[in-house]
C-alpha cells in the first residue's frame, strides 16, 4: 500500500521523545552528564541553551518538560513580547510550576528579559532560553545569574549519519520509498552540522524523485538538486567575529594558507571587502610594525585599491595583501609601547611638561623660563644631544622595546649608540 506524502516536516515527524533517542549532545545527556543527572534527580534549574541551529535545543526542552511532567509553553522571541510572558506567569500561578521555552531569547531587549526575572527567581517558571548568539553579550546579567548556560554542539559527521539512518528506518513515509545511499559527502557538507537542515534536505531529495522510482542518493544527484552551497557566515552574529578572529590570528601566526581560507569564508559569506582591508591595516601596525614598515604601506594601498575596484576583482588584492602580511616578519613592539604609555598616563595623570620643552611665544613665558635650556638637536653632531624629554616623575622610563628582527635590531643599535645606558637598550 502506498503511503501518501505527509504534511508535517520530517524533522517534526521523527522528533525524539526521550534523551536516549536523541542524537548528539552526549556531553549533556549521556548517563552521568549534567542534564541527565538533573532529570534523574527531578530537579532542573532555569537554563540557557546556546548553540547553532538544528542541534536539538527545542527537542531537549520538550523532553525535559515531558520527563518532569510540567506544563510546557513555547514562545518565540521573534513574535512574543511582555504581554505573552505575563500570560504564562499567570498560568503558572494557577497550575503551579511550568516550563517556558523561549526560542531566540537573544532577540528580547533588556526590559522584556527583565519581565521574566520575578517568576524565574521564585521558581514558578523554569525558563529554558535558546539562542544561537553568545549569551554573554545577548542575555542580561540579571537573567544569566539565575540560569545555567549549556553549550550545544553542532552534530558531527557520525551523528549526522546516525540521524539520517534513524529517519529512513523510523519514518513510515520514508519506509515506503526505496532509498539507497551511495554517496553522502555533499549532503553532509550542505547540512553544516545542522540536523534539521539535513532532514529537510533528505526530504527534498526524496520529493525530487518520482513516487514509484527508487531514490538513489549520490553526490551528483545532491548537487543537481541543491545547486549551490551557501557558507555558514552571519555577518551580524558571533560567527562573524569568530571568522575574522581566525583570519587575523592566522596572519599573526604566519600561516598564509589558513589566512586565505578564512578570507574566502568571509568573502563567500558576503563580508564587506573594506571591513577585511581595514582589519589588515590595523594588523600591519599592531603585529608587524617597524619590523617591516612596508607592511603598513601595502595594507593601506590594499584598502584604497579594494575601495576603488570593488568585487569580485578586489578578492585578488585582498589575497595578495593577506599573504604578504602572513609571510612578513612580525613585531608587536609599537603596540606594546603605546599600551604601556597609556597605562602610565592613566596611573600618573597629567604630569607637567618640563620647562625646557615648553613653547615660549610670549615675553612672560620666556621670563618664566619656558623653553630655557632646550638643546636644539640639529645643532649637535649626528643631530643628537642627550636631554630629558619625559616628565620628572617618570624620567628614564622605557616604553618601546624593539623586537628581535633585523629592522628593529638596527633601531636598537641606533638608540643604544645615542642614549648609552639611559634606557638600557
Amino acid at each position: 500500500m502506498q503511503v501518501t506524502n505527509p504534511v508535517k516536516p520530517l524533522a517534526e515527524r521523527i522528533r525524539p521523545e526521550t534523551v536516549a533517542d536523541m542524537t548528539g549532545q552526549k556531553h549533556l545527556i549521556a548517563p552521568g552528564a549534567p542534564i541527565y543527572q538533573a532529570l534523574q534527580n527531578k530537579s532542573i534549574p532555569s537554563m540557557i541553551f546556546w548553540g547553532p541551529p538544528g542541534v536539538g535545543k527545542t527537542t531537549l526542552a520538550k523532553i525535559i518538560g515531558q520527563e518532569l511532567g510540567l506544563h510546557f509553553y513555547y514562545l518565540s522571541a521573534i513574535q512574543a513580547g511582555v504581554a505573552e510572558i505575563r500570560k504564562v506567569i499567570e498560568e503558572a500561578k494557577k497550575l503551579g510550576k511550568v516550563l517556558l521555552f523561549l526560542d531566540e531569547i537573544h532577540r528580547f531587549n533588556k526590559s522584556q528579559q527583565d519581565a521574566l526575572l520575578g517568576a524565574v527567581e521564585n521558581g514558578s517558571i523554569i525558563l529554558i532560553g535558546a539562542t544561537t548568539e553568545n549569551p554573554s553579550f545577548e542575555v542580561n546579567n540579571a537573567l544569566l545569574s539565575r540560569a545555567q548556560v549549556y553549550v550545544l554542539q553542532e552534530l558531527s559527521r557520525e551523528e549526522l549519519i546516525e540521524l539520517l539512518q534513524n529517519a529512513i528506518q523510523k519514518d513510515s513515509y520514508l519506509q515506503s520509498r526505496k532509498i539507497e545511499i551511495k554517496e553522502l559527502d555533499l549532503l553532509l557538507q550542505h547540512s553544516d552540522g545542522d540536523g534539521r537542515k539535513l532532514l529537510n534536505l533528505l526530504e527534498l531529495l526524496v520529493s525530487q524523485t518520482p513516487q514509484d522510482d527508487p531514490v538513489i542518493i549520490t553526490n551528483s544527484f545532491t548537487g543537481m538538486v541543491l545547486q549551490k552551497k551557501t557558507g555558514k557566515y552571519d555577518k551580524g552574529g558571533e560567527e562573524h567575529y569568530n571568522v575574522i578572529s581566525a583570519f587575523i590570528k592566522s596572519i599573526r601566526g604566519s600561516d598564509p594558507n589558513a589566512a586565505v581560507y578564512w578570507l574566502a569564508r568571509m568573502l563567500t559569506g558576503g563580508e564587506a571587502p573594506e571591513f577585511i582591508a581595514r582589519r589588515m591595516l590595523v594588523l600591519a601596525s599592531e603585529d608587524i610594525g617597524n619590523a617591516n614598515p612596508n607592511a603598513l604601506l601595502i595594507a593601506s594601498n590594499c584598502f584604497d585599491a579594494v575601495h576603488k575596484i570593488g568585487m569580485p576583482e578586489g578578492r585578488i588584492i585582498l589575497s595578495q595583501c593577506a599573504i604578504y602580511l602572513a609571510t612578513s616578519v612580525k613585531s608587536n613592539a609599537s603596540y606594546m609601547a603605546i599600551e604601556e604609555a597609556m597605562a602610565t598616563v592613566q596611573k600618573t595623570g597629567n604630569l607637567p611638561v618640563p620647562l625646557h620643552l615648553r613653547n615660549a611665544p610670549t615675553k612672560l613665558m620666556k621670563e618664566l623660563d619656558y623653553g630655557k635650556s632646550y638643546a636644539y638637536a640639529h645643532a649637535y653632531e649626528n643631530n643628537f644631544v642627550i636631554q630629558e624629554f619625559l616628565p620628572e616623575n617618570i624620567a628614564g622610563q622605557k616604553f618601546y622595546e624593539p623586537g628581535n628582527n633585523s629592522r628593529e635590531n638596527e633601531q636598537r643599535a641606533f638608540l643604544k649608540a645615542r642614549w648609552k645606558e639611559k634606557y638600557k637598550y
